[in-house]
């Protein structure tokens, strides 16, 4: 008898009552998505958890896979056996011998309370077992080297002896879709990771100023959003020129401003690219008080222009807190490379901290955005990610 099973333990999908199959369902998808090289492997959703039959699969590749999935809170490679007791303490017996250490604990639940012994008599009958038919192993409650976990459910019976945590959350699509305003820096994919991590499935939307902005820097966000689609799946990248409309602000409007009047164009090109693509939210990477264009003044003047509700996870983190997790998820090296992003090729020698909002609107009054709006918008270029490659959306029809 080998561990055959990984077995998946839901976090907040438990509490989610009559909404629980629609996330549990969700979660199946990012799963099957995720082991999509794995064709043959049966992935079973049930009311509270899930197991992967693994069919003599090697289990690492698929535990790294797991590891990368929002709304699984933990999952341990199990042995699966009928719900007898002589069978459960073989299994036991067979999952102690598959380790190492000379210390172990019996944690013994039992969801199936139609299963006639209690949790607590199963530990002393499954840990007196284990004692009698083992030479160098003892009981430890405390800080035992292996903890056998059975768990009792209604299908059959698991037996696990390590516990890996997930990464938690909630599915990817299982709640909604925003827009991400994507620059080449350590903050914006964060804020996507996180958004993700509360079951949002995220497309981005990324300013680019040609020639002031190279390809590499182009290149580098079309990097940052690959990395993100192995945490939820495809990422489709909205590139807008923006070149016409900087030299416009920088040009006309007062250089204290210009970054104010800036974001607040990106936020209504923004919102606009949302509305087409029926995505009811955008997310920043803005953390307060960071940089200039992070006060509460500057939200307060530069929110104006939206009715769209912007997701800011950042919003009370310490930027190392955030430089610690880009690490975690493999964004920051891609970050930190060299090349230019347009928000901070034009940045002024002394942006306004607390701008005000009636000041922006009458710095905004006396010039018309209207045609380099329209002409930006009309020019966007949307690239598809996905785990393995990205395709122009126009290259994918000839595909389907």
């Amino acid at each position: 008898m080998k561990f055959d099973h990984i077995l998946i333990r839901y976090g907040e999908l438990a509490l989610k009552g009559k909404n629980q199959k629609f996330f549990i369902n969700t979660l199946r998808s990012n799963v099957q998505r995720a082991l999509k090289n794995y064709p043959h492997l049966s992935i079973k959703g049930k009311r509270d958890h899930m197991y992967i039959l693994l069919d003599g699969e090697d289990p690492q590749p698929i535990i790294n896979k797991c590891k990368d999935i929002f709304g699984i809170q933990s999952f341990s490679l199990a042995m699966k056996v009928e719900n007898d007791e002589e069978k459960i303490k073989q299994a036991a017996l067979e999952a102690l011998n598959q380790d190492q250490g000379q210390t172990f604990k019996i944690t013994c639940k039992r969801p199936n309370k139609h299963f006639p012994v209690r949790s607590q008599k199963m530990n002393q009958v499954l840990g007196g077992h284990l004692l009698t038919n083992t030479d160098n192993w003892q009981v430890d409650v405390h800080n035992p080297d292996v903890d056998i976990r059975v768990e009792i459910r209604h299908d059959a019976t698991y037996i696990t002896a390590k516990k890996i945590p997930g990464k938690g959350g909630l599915p990817v699509g299982s709640t909604g879709k925003t827009l991400l305003l994507m620059s080449g820096g350590i903050d914006s994919p964060v804020a996507g990771y996180l958004t993700m991590k509360r079951g949002v499935k995220l497309e981005a939307i990324h300013f680019h100023s040609p020639p002031f902005t190279s390809e590499r820097a182009k290149q580098k966000v079309e990097d940052l959003a690959q990395t993100l689609t192995k945490f939820g799946g495809e990422v489709k990248l909205h590139l807008v020129p923006f070149t016409e409309i900087q030299q416009k602000i920088f040009k006309e409007a007062p250089e204290n401003y210009g970054m104010t009047i800036m974001r607040r164009i990106m936020l209504q090109i923004s919102e606009k690219v949302a509305e087409q693509k029926g995505i009811l939210s955008l997310a920043t990477g803005e953390s307060l008080g960071q940089v200039a264009s992070q006060t509460m003044e500057s939200m307060h003047a530069i929110n104006e222009v939206t009715n769209y509700p912007i997701i800011r996870p950042l919003v009370a983190m310490d930027k190392t807190e955030i430089i610690d997790l880009s690490k975690e998820i493999d964004t920051y090296e891609i970050s930190i490379r060299p090349y230019e992003d347009c928000c901070t090729i034009f940045v002024p020698k002394q942006p306004k901290t607390r701008p005000k909002r009636e000041k922006v609107n009458q710095f905004e009054a006396p010039i018309d955005f209207t045609n380099e709006i329209e002409k930006a918008i009309n020019g966007v270029e949307t690239v598809v990610f996905n785990a393995s490659k990205s395709q122009k959306d126009d290259e994918i029809d000839e595909l389907l």
